[in-house]
């Protein structure tokens, strides 16, 4: 893995982190709150983008996952805005995210030994 790729798996690590915290305050929450829900749109659009970039470099996902799942969420978050659905975008948040970080745990830890050397 170069040092670039690395980056985006370590943005990937942080991106889930943040899903998490908005996770953690629940779903009533995550409801009735348009600044989390915009944060976790956010949050979904940078992981598809950052799987793009990673699809473009040939670093394979791990067994289970596919960049495109995540590419084509970004581009519904992105292209249909006005038309999402809050309990699929709840469910991303925190179901399919929390896999996606467990499968990329050990590229997230390889990723973080390359950035780590001086």
């Amino acid at each position: 893995m170069d040092r670039r790729t690395a980056k985006e798996y370590l943005h990937i690590r942080d991106w889930i982190d943040v899903a998490a915290q908005i996770v953690a305050r629940g779903e009533d929450a995550y409801m009735t709150d348009a600044v989390a829900q915009e944060a976790g749109d956010s949050i979904m659009m940078k992981l598809g983008e950052a799987a793009g970039r990673l699809a473009r470099a040939d670093a394979s996902p791990p067994d289970g996952l596919r960049w495109a799942d995540a590419i084509a969420n970004r581009n519904w978050v992105i292209h249909q805005y006005d038309n999402l659905d809050r309990a699929v975008t709840w469910e991303t948040l925190s179901r399919s995210i929390p896999t996606w970080g467990l499968a990329l745990a050990p590229a997230f830890a390889a990723a973080q030994a390359i950035v780590s050397k001086p």
